[in-house]
Formats: C-alpha cells, structure tokens, sequence
C-alpha cells in the first residue's frame, strides 16, 4: 500500500487503481453558502471538520488504503471460490457424472461441496471484518457525508471536478459510531 507514498503534497487516490487527484482546498468549499452549512451540519453529525484540508486528505487517503484492502481480501478468497467451483462444475460435467460407482461421484460430490462451502465461508468472514469494522464504518460515513458536501458545493458553482472526490455513492455506507475508534495506516505510519 505505498501508492499514499508516492502521491504529491496534496494529492490522493481516489479509486483502487486510479490515477491521483488533487484535493480541492477547503476554502473553495466554504465559499459556497450552503456547501458550508452542510459542512458544519455534518460535523455536528459524524464528528469530522470537512473544512480542515489536513484531516480531509487524510481520510481520503484511509479511504483508499480501505478500500484496497477490501478488494485484496475479496480477491484472496474470491478468486479460488471461482477457480474450485468453476473447475468443479466442468469436471463434473466432463468426466464424474459418468463414473460408474454412486459412491465416488457421492464422495466428489462430497469433497467438493465442503471445498466450495470453507472458501465461501472465508469470502464471507473476510468480508463480515471490513465491513463490520466500526472504524471502517466510521471511514465511510465520513467520507460519504465528504462527497455530499463537495457535491453541493458544485452545485454552488465552486470549482470543484466532476465526481471529486472520485468515489462512488457508496450506497452501503455504514452508519456513524461516535464511541468507534479512529482508523490508522495499516503500517501505522502518518502520512499528510
């Protein structure tokens, strides 16, 4: 996770493998009457200052580095579930169905099922953690209130890019914990 690393001053990624994307200063974003009441509105709400050009580059980059991390446990389990059960299928349907004992194709069957059953039950538990993580959830409320608060500032006529801060919607976005714990760089490691 060394793209944060490599990024200019006030640079972030905002899509797993995007290229960078410059952070609109918070003062562009205040200039807009109603983007700065929805601003102090969600500060109020989810306990960040989305005005304060520190702490939003920050949290856009934690939302990279989740979101990275996210997609490397999905792949880790995902991509071997799709692999089994792929080849599974095709071997049955090329050589098991015909075999001529019950019991081998019992066993196959067998085999295979607990197989695909411990990868998706590793896909699921991989995926209950990073998105059950109330940091995590915390991240993302942040960041999707952020969005919302960019995106009225555009509305406003500040200068702000089309789809900054270049995530999505996040339509599954958790809900603020406020007794939730802050969320680090994986290497503990401070980057501004």
């Amino acid at each position: 996770m060394s793209d944060s690393n490599e990024l200019g001053e006030w640079e972030f990624i905002g899509r797993r493998g995007g290229d960078p994307a410059r952070l609109v200063p918070g003062e562009v974003i205040a200039a807009v009457p109603d983007a700065r009441s929805l601003a102090e509105d969600a500060r109020r709400e989810v306990g960040f200052d989305f005005l304060d050009d520190g702490a939003v580059l920050r949290m856009l980059r934690l939302r990279h580095e989740d979101e990275q991390e996210m997609f490397n446990a999905g792949f880790r389990t995902g991509v071997p579930l799709a692999l089994i059960g792929f080849g599974a299928v095709v071997y049955w349907g090329g050589a098991a169905q015909y075999w001529e004992s019950s019991t081998a194709r019992l066993m196959y069957l067998g085999l295979t099922g607990v197989a695909v059953l411990i990868l998706l039950g590793l896909w699921i538990r991989a995926a209950v953690v990073h998105w059950g993580d109330p940091a995590r959830q915390n991240l993302r409320a942040r960041a999707r209130k952020y969005r919302e608060v960019a995106h009225a500032a555009r509305k406003g006529g500040a200068d702000i890019p089309a789809h900054y801060p270049h995530y999505g919607p996040y339509p599954f976005a958790a809900t603020y914990r406020p007794d939730a714990d802050e969320m680090s760089f994986p290497d503990g490691e401070e980057r501004s």
